[in-house]
């Protein structure tokens, strides 16, 4: 674990109020900032003093609607020049899913900004409790059990890896759509079917649940036109997400679109891990 260091966290969902409490836990100087609705925060008033942080850290992602600081538990809005203008020259901020809008202002302030998310340790086990968060999803909102039901997982990443072998374990019969030959491979290594991509819609109509994993549309007209009376769809992909919304409630198909899953399953988990995430980076910067 790092000696004491001065460390902001500013802006954010549970998983950063979370992360506040955290990092106070280790032994840390913490300061807060557009927390004040979290669960026994104790907020800044201001920015004075971030200059002296050792580290600042920003929400996933980073940024919210329109371009200002992502705090969802803020009592008001916040620009993210604020924060930056806050800070000296040459200090470390760590971020979310740091755009290029914000790379540019960092680097226009010379700070030293590293995109935590970006990391593979945290995608590696942030998949855990997005896998948990889509098992509490179905089982709220499907009228059968996941025992004996037929699921299909489109995409193989990280986290179809970590949905996988958890649905089997509950008794699904789980198949995966991936155009990869070896993430196919990997499925099959795990006890789990798999399919190509290339004839999706040929035999979408055999599933009860549909996961879908990958970030760009998959699941068109024709896919979702070939789902079964009453399926569910539940799309995990980040923005812009895998399924033709309109389509789908044209068609009458139920999609959940499912995303920030870590911050409402497990914060504290998730709180976790962006601090193990964020440690590693103030290690590797001498800090």
């Amino acid at each position: 674990m790092l000696r004491a260091k001065n460390i902001w966290v500013v802006g954010g969902d549970p998983r950063q109020a979370a992360l506040a409490a955290l990092l106070a836990d280790d032994g840390h100087s913490v300061h807060s900032y557009a927390l004040e609705r979290g669960e026994g925060m104790q907020c800044e008033p201001s920015m004075a003093g971030a200059d002296r942080a050792d580290c600042l850290i920003l929400p996933l992602p980073a940024a919210g609607p329109g371009g200002r600081l992502n705090a969802p538990l803020a009592a008001g809005e916040h620009g993210l020049e604020e924060v930056l203008d806050a800070l000296r020259p040459g200090q470390l901020v760590c971020a979310g899913m740091a755009g290029e809008e914000l790379l540019e202002m960092a680097r226009e302030r010379g700070l030293i900004l590293r995109d935590y998310f970006a990391r593979e340790e945290l995608a590696v086990m942030n998949a855990i409790p997005t896998a948990e968060g889509a098992l509490q999803i179905a089982m709220e909102e499907l009228p059968i059990t996941l025992h004996d039901a037929r699921v299909l997982i489109i995409g193989f990443g990280r986290l179809g890896r970590a949905l996988g072998p958890r649905l089997r374990g509950l008794g699904a019969r789980v198949w995966v759509a991936a155009r990869r030959y070896e993430q196919r491979a990997a499925a099959e290594s795990m006890g789990l079917g798999s399919e190509g991509m290339d004839r999706l819609s040929d035999w979408l109509c055999s599933y009860d649940l549909v996961y879908n994993t990958v970030p760009s549309t998959v699941l068109g007209v024709e896919e979702l036109a070939a789902l079964k009376e009453r399926a569910l769809v539940i799309d995990l992909a980040s923005r812009p997400g895998g399924v033709d919304m309109d389509a789908a409630a044209a068609l009458g198909v139920r999609v959940i679109w499912a995303l920030s899953l870590p911050g409402k399953a497990a914060p504290v988990t998730s709180g976790r891990y962006i601090k193990n995430t964020v440690y590693h980076i103030m290690e590797e910067s001498d800090l």
